[in-house]
């Protein structure tokens, strides 16, 4: 099997082309646990496989490295693009990607690649319209009462905590707090990930404001751990901080693995993320 590495922000994942790889779907749990394994496999956060779609110009079929499917992930979808585009699948520079049956508008920025002749250039940046937050407890879902689930108490290990809850397409719960980087997230992750209050379990961002247009985060993604970004839990970030009243509506989510640009359009209830896409290395794996 033929497969690319890719990464934004340090989300990586093993991408492959579903238009020419042909895995059948009970395979593909066991398969996409064997390729995430960072010291037996390929190693990712995950495998996506990109494929044909009658709904939009490409289907994004996202699996967590623990081989569950995943409805979105904001770093995957804009590696996606640049996949599409560099290995001249589609020659437009604004696409529409569908997972889990949401369609998502992507715009591209195209760079001339040094060293190369062909004039098309190479992706460097993609702009997502995320669609709308989904605010509603029960189809983030979250266990809560209340038309929106924002600075809610939490008790976790017997710890109090305050969340914001948001669906961005996948449930995130935003927990604002001081000194994120001495957090060990090995340990605390896993209980807001399987907590009962979360019947499909959840992604957890933890959450420093730095100012009114700059925040630093660190996520635990459900069915992966930490990883260095999340594109989709910025996105979730943004639409509590705004929420929350402690940002303007356009802000830089700072990750562990770079920055990513999001916006919060009030007017028409969008979220829009810009951010970096990359190549790491391409090869061939026995299957």
């Amino acid at each position: 099997m033929r497969f690319t590495k890719m990464q934004g922000c340090g989300n990586d994942y093993v991408y492959v082309n579903g238009f020419t790889e042909k895995t059948a779907q009970e395979e593909k749990p066991a398969l996409v646990r064997r390729l995430s394994d960072r010291h037996f496999g390929i190693g990712g956060d995950g495998v996506i496989f990109i494929n044909p779609s009658a709904e939009a110009d490409f289907e994004m079929e996202m699996f967590n490295a623990d081989g569950t499917r995943a409805e979105m992930c904001g770093n995957g979808i804009r590696c996606v693009a640049k996949f599409v585009y560099d290995k001249g699948l589609t020659d437009s520079r604004h696409i529409t990607v569908v997972s889990a049956g949401k369609i998502k508008y992507l715009d591209l920025t195209v760079e001339k690649a040094p060293g190369l002749a062909d004039d098309r250039g190479v992706v460097k940046k993609v702009r997502v319209n995320m669609g709308s937050p989904v605010l509603e407890p029960a189809r983030i879902p979250v266990e809560a009462e209340g038309e929106q689930v924002v600075d809610a108490p939490i008790l976790v290990n017997g710890k109090e905590y305050h969340m914001t809850c948001v669906s961005m397409g996948n449930p995130h719960a935003v927990i604002f707090t001081e000194g994120v980087n001495e957090l060990v997230l090995e340990k605390i992750g896993p209980d807001f990930e399987n907590h009962v209050r979360f019947p499909k379990r959840t992604n957890t961002e933890f959450v420093e404001v730095i100012d009114r247009r700059n925040v630093f985060m660190r996520v635990w993604e459900r069915g992966t751990g930490e990883t260095l970004a999340c594109g989709t839990g910025a996105c979730a970030v943004a639409v509590a901080c705004v929420l929350n009243g402690l940002t303007e509506n356009k802000l830089t989510v700072r990750l562990l693995g770079g920055e990513l640009e999001i916006e919060w359009d009030r007017e028409n209830d969008l979220v829009y993320m810009t951010g970096p896409a990359e190549t790491v290395f391409e090869g061939e794996v026995c299957i």
